[in-house]
């Protein structure tokens, strides 16, 4: 699942390097960051210095999720993520508690990344590990020259929208932009130019 978090009230419990890897996340998605924890990690003090996140230094309450839209449990309590689950379960809003799968409406999947194209790599919490290696994996598979195609993907698609080419014919145009045909002989155009230019620099 991929959720439009921008503007969105996001809280996170906790502020060690656990936590601050999920508000890298978050902030990534340009949510509205909130941190809870008596302290942070260098990294995440200097986003609370630069208002990057919002810092409350105190314990967590159960009003601290008025408002909010998701909240990540990432303290080094069993007890206080469970509780932070079970109080935004009865509220409806969304909850990952670290660590703890069963206290999770949603589970935090191993990313590659490459701009508009993400692949998102999930074991439903039971093995981290290995979602990572699948993710390193991918990311050899899926190198970075697929950001540019599928940015070129977009336009195209937007054009034909714009000049009203009925659904059927654009699936049939854009279908075959997308196969891996056209991608290796796009490819191997823009490594033939790079060449080129070297040569000439």
């Amino acid at each position: 699942m991929f959720i439009k978090l921008a503007g969105r009230a996001c809280l996170v419990v906790g502020g060690g390097p656990v936590a601050e890897g999920k508000i890298a996340g978050l902030l990534r998605s340009n949510a509205r960051v909130t941190v809870i924890s008596s302290d942070l990690t260098a990294a995440l003090a200097q986003s609370a210095q630069s208002g990057a996140i919002t810092w409350k230094q105190k314990s967590f309450e159960l009003s601290d999720l008025n408002g909010v839209f998701l909240v990540v449990a990432a303290t080094s309590s069993f007890e206080t993520n469970a509780l932070i689950y079970q109080e935004a379960d009865r509220r409806g809003i969304l909850c990952n508690a670290v660590d703890q799968p069963r206290d999770c409406h949603f589970y935090y999947p191993a990313v590659v990344d490459r701009g508009p194209l993400q692949i998102a790599i999930s074991t439903a919490g039971l093995s981290p590990s290995l979602a990572q290696r699948l993710r390193k994996e991918l990311e050899n598979q899926f190198g970075p020259e697929y950001e540019p195609w599928v940015e070129w993907l977009g336009r195209v698609r937007a054009v034909l929208m714009r000049k009203g080419i009925d659904f059927e014919t654009r699936r049939r145009i854009l279908g075959r932009l997308a196969s891996r045909e056209v991608f290796d002989r796009l490819r191997g155009a823009s490594e033939r130019k790079l060449a080129r230019e070297g040569e000439a620099a």
